[in-house]
């Protein structure tokens, strides 16, 4: 069982930077695959970055790209995602999830297994 909380989102002007961080519980963070996703009202839950329990590799959606860095410290059952360059088109809620799963950098929500409660993030134009 992993519990994980969000912090860090907030409003921010456009150009600006953020870092979300998600504190893990549970014994098995440094065996799981850890992700962020985004949530607008009225619409589906987007992947935005994803990296695997030993940090070797990491997944990004291509609009976030150049702009996010996903990282993680084990020793403290922590990950995050830096935001820089923001635009009004990543204001959502954000996300964190863990995967069991880490033979594969998974993409989709219904892979993840565990979800924190979420996080705003709102940058204005």
């Amino acid at each position: 069982q992993v519990q994980l909380v969000e912090s860090g989102g907030g409003l921010v002007q456009a150009g600006g930077s953020l870092r979300l961080s998600c504190a893990a519980s549970g014994r098995t963070f440094s065996a799981s695959v850890m992700g962020w996703f985004r949530q607008t009202p009225g619409k589906e839950r987007d992947f935005v970055a994803a990296i695997r329990w030993s940090a070797s590799s990491a997944a990004y959606a291509d609009s976030v790209k150049g702009r996010f860095t996903i990282s993680r410290d084990n020793a403290k059952n922590t990950v995050y995602l830096q935001m820089n360059s923001l635009k009004p088109e990543d204001t959502a809620v954000y996300y964190c999830a863990a995967d069991r799963d880490v033979r594969v950098v998974h993409t989709t929500p219904s892979e993840f297994d565990y979800w924190g409660q979420g996080t705003q993030v709102t940058v204005s134009s």
